[in-house]
């Protein structure tokens, strides 16, 4: 591709960056290892949301080392809220890889940053770029969306081969000697001027060389096809304590969606849910009343839920924990919300 204006449109976006970016604590260092968390916090994540969580996360884990030397109940702690845990634990994981394979320092070459756990071409060039100030492509939503007005690119973003034009269009309009300053300025217009909707075309620098806004329909780009359909799932979930004061706890499988995380017993509704749940786990309930109904929305799948207290029996199933011991665990957002209702 030969885009005209190159230099003007580098020179107006970097300019315009420099100036205007949001004062964010990870924008104040230049530590691969440091930027590495905030990308990864960053996935999914609204940028309010990080700020807190990438600031306490910095305190408890400085160093690579540290996190690496973590137990992985007070890393997922750290997580709690955040959602999409596997995150932590493939950060985790390639930040041991550095340690061992890398002697410490996060490669500085999309090669070897690429093979590290949970790193993906997203990630890697946005660590390249912002710390290293490597000429390389870090293509998200954000720039996918700038990039398809800019160009009047109209292939479906939703495909995942669409994402190599952007990062061959990226490749061709990045400024070598600003690498970092043009890749955050790409994300930054994205998220502040060239929003999915009502984008504030009179206050972006770089409307000038923008296709979308002199053809006076920027909102109709990116295209996007619709996601897959939502799944819901309908579950029953029992707090039960025990004449000591001890609620029954378990923790979910090694694998799959919010894994290792704690949660109060979960059923799933139906006929004689109560009837499964006392066979199940080996309990008398004695007396039950109900503490809160809410959904929970994940990216494919919405949990439906019900929940109730109940003095129970010990038994040998499950794990009978004190409250502070409970306070320690990491739990998913769903069980918080029941544990802060019941505390």
């Amino acid at each position: 591709m030969n885009y005209p204006y190159v230099t003007e449109f580098r020179q107006s976006l970097i300019n315009w960056f420099e100036q205007e970016k949001r004062d964010l604590p990870w924008r104040h260092t230049k530590d691969p290892y440091k930027i590495w968390v905030s990308e990864v916090m960053l996935q999914q994540t609204r940028v309010d949301t990080v700020i807190p969580y990438y600031n306490r996360f910095i305190e408890s884990f400085p160093t690579l080392q540290l996190l690496a030397e973590a137990p992985q109940e007070y890393l997922l702690k750290h997580w709690e809220g955040l959602g999409y845990y596997s995150r932590a634990r493939n950060l985790q994981a390639g930040v041991r890889e550095v340690l061992e394979n890398y002697g410490g320092i996060v490669p500085d070459n999309r090669h070897d940053i690429s093979k590290l756990k949970g790193v993906g071409p997203y990630t890697a060039g946005a660590i390249l770029s912002i710390a290293y100030n490597k000429p390389e492509h870090a293509v998200d939503g954000n720039v996918m969306r700038v990039l398809s007005r800019v160009l009047n690119i109209h292939d479906d973003i939703a495909v995942p081969k669409t994402k190599k034009i952007f990062e061959a269009a990226v490749e061709e309009l990045i400024d070598p000697a600003h690498s970092s300053s043009f890749n955050q300025g790409l994300m930054e217009l994205g998220a502040l001027i060239c929003t999915p909707t009502s984008p504030k075309c009179l206050l972006c620098p770089v409307r000038d060389y923008c296709t979308a806004f002199y053809e006076g329909f920027p909102e109709k780009l990116p295209v996007k096809s619709k996601k897959t359909k939502m799944k819901h799932i309908y579950y029953n979930v029992f707090v039960c304590e025990d004449s000591t004061g001890r609620l029954l706890m378990e923790q979910r499988p090694e694998e799959g969606l919010l894994a290792n995380m704690w949660q109060f017993p979960m059923i799933e509704q139906g006929e004689d849910c109560i009837e499964t749940f006392t066979k199940l786990y080996g309990v008398q309930a004695q007396e039950q009343q109900e503490i809160l109904t809410f959904k929970h929305i994940f990216s494919h799948l919405t949990w439906h839920i019900n929940s109730y207290y109940m003095k129970c029996t010990t038994t040998l199933n499950g794990q009978w924990l004190t409250r502070e011991q409970i306070e320690l665990l990491p739990m998913p957002v769903p069980m918080l919300k029941i544990w802060q209702k019941i505390k």
